[in-house]
C-alpha cells in the first residue's frame, strides 16, 4: 500500500507543473480573446450607435473600461487571476504609464494601439487594434517565438 501511494505521489508531482502551465495557457488565451472582443465591441458601438466611445486601459487596476455619453452605459473587463496588463503600445517613453485612454469616434480611423498581457510564467501576448480595418488581432512578441 505504501508503494502504491508513493508511486501515485511521484506521478502527481511530475504532472502538477505541466497542469499549471496548461491552466496558465488557457487563461492567457481566454484573456486575449476577451480583450479582443472588448475592443471590437467598443469600435462596433461607436460605429453602430454613432456616438463617441472612451476606452480606459488601466495597468494598475488590471482592467479595461468603456464609457459613452449614453446615460448609464459603462462596460468593464477585469483580467483573470494570473494575467496582468503589462503595457499599452505605443506607450509612455518614460515608462510611467498607469493608464491609457483612447477615444473612438464614429467615422474616424481607429487608433493603432496594442494591449500587452503577461501571465505568471512570463508569457506575453499583444492584442492590437489594426488602424486600417479596425479589427483586433492577437500577436506573440518576437522574443517568445
Amino acid at each position: 500500500m505504501v508503494v502504491v501511494v508513493t508511486v501515485i505521489g511521484l506521478i502527481a508531482a511530475l504532472v502538477a507543473p505541466s497542469m499549471s502551465a496548461g491552466l496558465d495557457s488557457v487563461r492567457m488565451a481566454s484573456a486575449t480573446n476577451n480583450v479582443a472582443s472588448f475592443l471590437n465591441g467598443a469600435v462596433n458601438r461607436a460605429e453602430r450607435r454613432q456616438q463617441p466611445i472612451a476606452v480606459v486601459i488601466s495597468i494598475r487596476e488590471n482592467k479595461l473600461v468603456m464609457y459613452s455619453n449614453e446615460q448609464g452605459f459603462t462596460r468593464e473587463l477585469t483580467m483573470p487571476e494570473g494575467i496582468a496588463i503589462e503595457a499599452v503600445h505605443p506607450g509612455d517613453p518614460n515608462g510611467g504609464q498607469e493608464a491609457a485612454r483612447l477615444l473612438l469616434m464614429p467615422g474616424a480611423s481607429v487608433p493603432g494601439i496594442g494591449v500587452q498581457l503577461i501571465n505568471s510564467h512570463g508569457n506575453r501576448r499583444v492584442v492590437r487594434l489594426d488602424p486600417m480595418t479596425g479589427y483586433p488581432r492577437v500577436e506573440t512578441p518576437k522574443a517568445e517565438r
